[in-house]
């Protein structure tokens, strides 16, 4: 099927896809921020330019929209019909960045949450930003 789109039009539609500052980064950043944590975001110097750096807890929280980052098992992660094999590699190519930062940070001493796009839709957010607080006072503060 070919595309809908021009090529120009389709080329200026993908470059307003923002990779940082989106939506769900702002509802954690929100959420934290709220309840009394103070943080850095994408910290160049990091393996990967974590979404949230909490330096006091040696924890970095990358904020993983599903279809980018090939969510598996989600509902929101569907892969295109068309030029599928381009867009399977692509994926696969963020998936191994992701794998290969979390190695790093984890071997530099960091703890890395991984929250996904699909755990701040609206009827699970609360109960899943509560987790990252809880997860952060239990095994870090």
């Amino acid at each position: 099927m070919a595309d809908v789109h021009e090529p120009k039009i389709r080329s200026y539609n993908m470059s307003q896809v923002k990779g940082k500052n989106t939506k769900p980064e702002l509802v954690v950043r929100k959420f934290l921020f709220a309840n009394g944590f103070r943080y850095r975001i994408n910290q160049k110097d990091l393996p990967g330019k974590p979404d949230i750096v909490l330096k006091k807890y040696k924890c970095v929280i990358f904020v993983n929209g599903c279809f980018w980052h090939g969510h598996k098992g989600c509902k929101y992660f569907v892969l295109p019909k068309t030029r599928t094999e381009w867009w399977l590699q692509k994926i696969k190519g963020t998936q191994k960045r992701d794998r290969k930062a979390e190695i790093e940070l984890n071997i530099l001493g960091w703890r890395v949450i991984t929250i996904w796009e699909c755990e701040l839709k609206a009827k699970v957010r609360a109960e899943n930003l509560k987790n990252i607080i809880t997860y952060l006072l239990k095994n870090i503060g």
